[in-house]
């Protein structure tokens, strides 16, 4: 190729080697380009490699969408994505283990289906201390009024629970009621 002036394909099939295993080095871009990009997303760390080539057009440096895209992306100067804030949830210390009955409740939802359609769920609600099953309620919809009317009577049978946990959350309200 550097004798004669043919193409990539037309040496390869010449020398009986498959063009698609061969690989010309790319010349190297501008030193000038890459620099001036560093410059404008030091400045602007928001802009997307689009809004930096419009920069770099007013500055006289007008290239491709693609090279510019790829330079961008080369360079590592990616805008990175934003990270919603991690809030802290409840309380951080363990919850103490019940040492008595009726000290602490929990209560959980389970489903599952009929077959292939129809959906049931069932509500457990368990003794933590001498892990006895107080109640299970099955059915196809469970309401916040059904589970408050079946915790009213197993507060009735078994008397009322110092505290009622959901899924490790504390649940006061539900006591209050």
């Amino acid at each position: 190729m550097k004798d004669h002036p043919i193409s990539q394909r037309r040496a390869c099939v010449l020398i009986g080697v498959d063009p698609k295993t061969v690989r010309r080095d790319r010349p190297p871009d501008n030193p000038e380009i890459r620099e001036e990009m560093h410059k404008i997303a030091e400045k602007r760390r928001r802009f997307g490699y689009r809004r930096v080539g419009i920069l770099l057009e007013r500055k006289g440096m007008i290239m491709n969408e693609k090279k510019l895209y790829r330079i961008y992306r080369e360079e590592g100067l990616s805008v990175r994505r934003r990270r919603g804030r991690k809030r802290a949830r409840g309380s951080r210390t363990p919850i103490p283990a019940p040492l008595r009955p009726n000290q602490r409740w929990s209560l959980d939802f389970l489903s599952d289906t009929f077959g292939a359609c129809r959906k049931f769920r069932i509500l457990a609600v368990n003794d933590d201390c001498c892990r006895e099953n107080l109640a299970l309620i099955a059915d196809t919809s469970i309401s916040g009024a059904r589970v408050a009317r079946e915790l009213d009577a197993l507060v009735r049978i078994y008397g009322k629970p110092a505290c009622i946990v959901s899924d490790n959350v504390l649940c006061r309200e539900i006591l209050a009621a």
